[in-house]
């Protein structure tokens, strides 16, 4: 089934309407049909299963057939903060990372980083990122497509970062896995993660000691990774965590229990 995302004016009682871009993808690439299933999310966080009812040049009117399907939203929102790559490993991160259910995603120029962009070239860069990150939400079949945020710098990022409840920095000279245990145990159903993740080069000394003590600075093993495998990894050991923390919620709730509300990306970091 695939998955298509509109704005809230676009969905109606009982129909919803796909304009632009998508019409010429349904009609012309993927050639569908009347009455053939697609799963459609709005800009709102709401999703639907809808059908095909017609296909025109400009439009394509889908009917509502179910409502109450189930988010694929993780219940805590992470955010994932990037030093920027060389080459084109950002668009390899961000692609994975929506693939993971971060909610948000911050570039971060740092001391080390290889890779220096000036205005022009970020603002480029930028909407490039927005669009893979939208491509790979249709793919995962995400309710939301995350936002890819303009570069920031070390200092504003960290400033970002700290709104979290849960804040997270893994980094290559840390002994030990302990940290690294105790921090994923701590974990909220609910509440909102940063993930700060360094450059090629490192964290310079100065950027790790601003971070001590204001983010849980933890260890990803006695391997170096590369700070693209840095990133896939710490996200895969938190979609995991979350999830995992959902279906105990979900058991206990279903024994007799009161489940926690979930936020939505949109909603304010505890």
């Amino acid at each position: 089934m695939y998955q298509f995302f509109v704005e809230d004016s676009q969905v109606g009682k009982d129909f919803i309407t796909i304009t632009g871009a998508d019409v010429n993808h349904i009609k012309n690439v993927l050639r569908m049909k009347p009455g053939e299933q697609v799963r459609v999310s709005s800009e709102g966080g709401h999703d639907y299963a809808c059908r095909v009812l017609e296909v025109t040049d400009t439009f394509v009117q889908l009917d509502i057939v179910d409502t109450q399907i189930e988010s694929t939203e993780l219940a805590n929102p992470v955010y994932l903060f990037q030093a920027l790559p060389k080459g084109d490993r950002m668009e390899y991160v961000i692609q994975k990372a929506v693939e993971l259910g971060v909610c948000e995603i911050i570039p971060v120029a740092m001391k080390y980083c290889v890779v220096k962009l000036d205005e022009k070239k970020a603002q480029a860069k930028v909407k490039r990122w927005q669009a893979i990150a939208q491509s790979a939400a249709k793919q995962s079949k995400r309710s939301r497509i995350p936002t890819v945020h303009p570069v920031m710098g070390f200092a504003s990022a960290a400033a970002y970062a700290m709104e979290c409840g849960c804040r997270l920095v893994p980094y290559e000279n840390e002994c030990g896995m302990q940290a690294t245990i105790k921090a994923l145990q701590s974990i909220r159903r609910g509440e909102s993660i940063s993930v700060m993740i360094g450059p090629e080069g490192g964290f310079a000394p100065e950027e790790i000691e601003a971070l001590r003590g204001k983010m849980q600075v933890i260890s990803l093993g006695k391997r170096i990774l590369r700070t693209d495998t840095a990133a896939v990894t710490m996200l895969g050991i938190l979609m995991m965590q979350i999830e995992m923390m959902g279906d105990v919620t979900e058991m206990n709730t279903d024994a007799g229990g009161r489940g926690a509300g979930l936020p939505s990306c949109s909603d304010s970091r505890m």
